[in-house]
């Protein structure tokens, strides 16, 4: 075997790779975030959040050069496309359409988690090539329709483009803070212009009128009764929209076992009594040290209708914590146009796609050209409504 040759292994759970292997990957990477660290992932699987009995098989890739581990990728073999936030229905329709199967299909991902990032996990350029020549190839000999790396850094994107895969764009929002010594909410107020800063002040002010109150609790000093009260909300408003939450109360409790750094909770209280609350991710601060903190909304829910405590939990509340504590950006979830109004520009993302059946390949990729020119029209457009003093959007 010579020195530039590769081992690639093939585990049925994350547990397969030492967690101090692959988090020592994860943080070499400029794209780092914390929903790729192993414990993350481990939760997921270990609460019956993304197991194969909820559609999520994991098989976790991992590539070796000269015994040590190079590269590894989190994959699921999966029989539907719910939790993933990169919508192929319709690819899977048309499959169906012409009596052929979609479905098994494997993804690279984190599960119910749009958060863009690495996930080719690689020593260097070679080790990334490697891997995903090994993802393809898992994808072949499983008779898979499909692979799809969703939510890749732009490393990953060129990677997986030059190894002909087909890229895919979406939009997301986005707050960065560009602004030299932004010293507090204020502040960040006075950048907007004046239609804008009038809205934030009256949905802010419509919170504080009806007599709600935020307080926020970070990392080891989340309580019990806190993610108890949190688990609470986010499982209400799932079942109000008539579907039982992705994850469970037992994925929350290893997150507070194992990951509390990485928490914020924000918790809205009238009269004393907790109504509602959103939490939000934090990057790790074992993470690349030359690159900025991040927050990322993650999730939220209420006991109580009050107008506009979305906006205040959600957004403002996150966006003055950020300020306050010295955070670059604050990431805002998939999709919502409607966050630009809250200083939340767009951002462009990523996924790669590998299809077998050559005609489908074709047609994909005919497809994605036009998306990808719809795209590029509706980052243009957004350009023009952007709520800062005299600045146009900027889409990264």
């Amino acid at each position: 075997m010579g020195p530039n040759d590769y081992v690639t292994r093939v585990h049925d759970s994350i547990g397969g790779i030492d967690a101090a292997l692959w988090d020592d990957l994860l943080v070499a990477h400029p794209d780092a975030s914390p929903f790729m660290r192993h414990a993350y992932l481990m939760a997921m699987e270990h609460s019956a959040s993304a197991c194969p009995a909820t559609g999520w098989k994991p098989v976790c890739i991992s590539v070796e050069r000269a015994g040590v581990l190079v590269g590894s990728c989190m994959l699921y073999e999966k029989d539907h496309s719910y939790g993933e936030y990169v919508f192929d229905w319709a690819w899977a329709n048309a499959y169906q359409q012409h009596g052929l199967a979609y479905y098994p299909k494997a993804t690279a991902a984190v599960p119910f988690t749009p958060v863009p990032g690495a996930r080719l996990l690689a020593r260097d350029a070679a080790a990334r090539r490697a891997l995903i020549s090994a993802l393809i190839t898992y994808s072949q000999d499983k008779e898979m329709s499909s692979l799809h790396l969703l939510f890749v850094s732009p490393q990953d994107a060129l990677a997986c483009a030059e190894s002909g895969m087909m890229l895919r764009h979406t939009v997301q929002f986005h707050w960065t803070n560009t602004t030299p010594g932004l010293s507090d909410f204020d502040a960040f107020l006075a950048s907007l212009s004046q239609e804008k800063r009038k809205k934030i002040r009256q949905e802010r002010r419509k919170v504080l009128d009806a007599g709600v109150q935020f307080r926020w609790v970070q990392g080891y000093d989340i309580r019990l009764a806190d993610w108890d009260f949190f688990y609470q909300c986010y499982e209400r408003t799932y079942l109000e929209h008539g579907n039982a939450p992705y994850l469970s109360r037992a994925f929350f409790a290893a997150m507070q076992s194992n990951m509390p750094e990485n928490w914020l909770l924000f918790v809205a209280e009238r009269a004393g009594r907790p109504i509602a609350c959103s939490l939000i991710g934090l990057s790790s601060a074992s993470a690349v040290k030359s690159q900025p903190a991040v927050a990322y909304g993650r999730y939220w829910g209420a006991l109580e209708r009050v107008d506009c405590l979305h906006f205040e939990a959600c957004y403002y509340q996150p966006l003055q914590w950020c300020i306050d504590h010295g955070y670059a950006r604050f990431e805002g979830g998939a999709q919502g146009e409607h966050k630009m109004a809250r200083a939340l520009m767009p951002v462009k993302t990523t996924s790669a796609h590998w299809l077998a059946h050559p005609a489908f390949a074709d047609a994909v990729a005919r497809f994605l050209e036009r998306e990808g020119e719809g795209i590029h029209q509706y980052l243009e457009h957004l350009e023009q409504r952007s709520p800062f003093k005299g600045m146009p959007a900027e889409p990264q």
